[in-house]
């Protein structure tokens, strides 16, 4: 048997008991499963490469926790950090010597963050920098990429991609057109388009935010020149740049994508890795700005369980593990994987386009990579269900959404490229 079609009582009876505790069943919509019509998965372990259903069925996971898992699942030294950490105690209530630790690790690898300022998530963190850019400049006004999925507050769900590019919801009931007025939405990789809305809204415009690498409608990389434009754009109109790298930090550089392509970003928000699993956002940048929050200014943000122990346990343990060779295997599991797929796809006749920045990797269902959300929206989501299924079947757990990245970890290896390749190549056919 399959291990998709090998669902027992355990599995089956926790689908329907969550369908009557949540809201579709689940905690966060993607993970329904909807959009590639298959009943969701109940994930009770994982370990390395891989991770179990609820009856014991095992995947070759390129989901990785969404990012985050980029040793692999379980890895040893986080789960030893995790369990030292615990047996001090959970939230104290004060400042703990990891957020100190691990504050100051992500500043060395990350030198635009003089100062930063830990949050419980990302959607916690990309508020809280946008509210602090408007608090410090004094204008109402944010520029956001169409397909730009920076967290679930309000004025950040207009023309969002992620779960609602997947569900094929225009934004979000809840939103009111006063809150969304305050949100200027224009394409990725348009740097004229940036200029002319700054044109356009002179004097009024707070900051630019933007993925460094697309990565919420499939992954869509900057265009030559298009990074280095947003900052000559906001520097020359007084406007702050913040970069969204709660996927791409620690990702598809040590350094995130502001090492990889150059760009120093006046804020960053940051999530996923840093916190080797556990919940966690951070957003930090320039000195002069971050004192605008409180209790040093007037711009306020505060959160109960902000810096964690055990989350920067967890946060510290991983990131020590991440140096410069493991960024190159990394980069070499994902060039391989890259060809391998084009090659396999080549001989199956399939049409598709691959795009890839480090260990992040999107195959679309269209002839030719996307350079803009409109573009990715045209992908055959009909033909991505059907292949997603087909390696489900292969037992290969993709992102279940034609418009999310897959995410290669430091536990795959040949054996996790050969079987990858192996059923891809069958899933093509199909």
């Amino acid at each position: 048997m399959t291990p998709a079609a090998a669902h027992a009582s355990r599995q089956a009876d926790l689908v329907a008991r969550a369908s009557d505790l949540f809201p579709g069943g689940v905690n966060s919509p993607v993970r329904a499963f909807r959009a590639v019509g298959r009943p969701p998965l109940v994930l009770a372990s994982g370990s390395g490469a891989r991770v179990r259903d609820a009856d014991g069925a095992e995947y070759l996971d390129y989901i990785g926790a969404w990012g985050p898992a980029i040793l692999g699942h379980a890895h040893p030294a986080v789960v030893e950090a995790v369990r030292a950490a615990a047996l001090d105690g959970f939230a104290l209530g004060a400042t703990s010597p990891g957020e100190v630790y691990l504050g100051e690790t992500i500043r060395a690898v990350m030198p635009s963050m003089e100062m930063l300022r830990f949050t419980a998530s990302g959607t916690e963190a990309a508020m809280s920098a946008l509210r602090l850019a408007r608090g410090a400049t004094g204008r109402p006004l944010i520029v956001k990429f169409a397909g730009g999925y920076h967290g679930h507050s309000d004025g950040l769900l207009v023309d969002a991609g992620s779960g609602i590019a997947t569900l094929s919801i225009p934004g979000s009931a809840g939103v009111t057109a006063a809150v969304a007025a305050d949100t200027v939405v224009v394409p990725y990789n348009d740097a004229p388009a940036v200029a002319a809305t700054f044109a356009a809204h002179r004097g009024r415009i707070a900051a630019v935010i933007v993925e460094p690498v697309a990565a919420n409608v499939g992954v869509v990389p900057p265009a030559p020149g298009f990074l280095e434009g947003l900052r000559e754009i906001t520097a020359a109109h007084d406007a702050l740049l913040v970069f969204d790298e709660v996927i791409t930090g620690f990702r598809v550089a040590h350094g995130g994508a502001q090492a990889r392509y150059g760009i120093r970003p006046d804020l960053t928000v940051l999530g996923k890795i840093i916190g080797g699993g556990m919940p966690v956002g951070a957003y930090g940048g320039r000195r002069d700005l971050m004192e605008h929050v409180a209790p040093l200014g007037g711009v306020y943000q505060a959160g109960t369980l902000s810096g964690h122990p055990l989350t920067m346990a967890a946060g510290i343990a991983t990131l020590a593990l991440l140096d410069a060779d493991r960024y190159a295997a990394l980069e070499a599991y994902g060039a391989a994987l890259e060809a391998g797929l084009r090659s396999v796809a080549a001989s199956a006749g399939a049409e598709v386009s691959i795009a890839r920045v480090g260990a992040l990797l999107t195959v679309f269902f269209r002839p030719d990579a996307p350079r803009d959300a409109a573009e990715a929206l045209t992908a055959d989501r009909d033909a991505f269900a059907r292949f997603f299924g087909a390696m489900l079947d292969a037992g290969v757990l993709l992102p279940p959404s034609q418009f999310e990245a897959w995410f290669i970890s430091l536990a795959h290896g040949d054996a996790e490229l050969a079987a990858t390749l192996d059923a891809a190549a069958r899933a093509f056919r199909a």
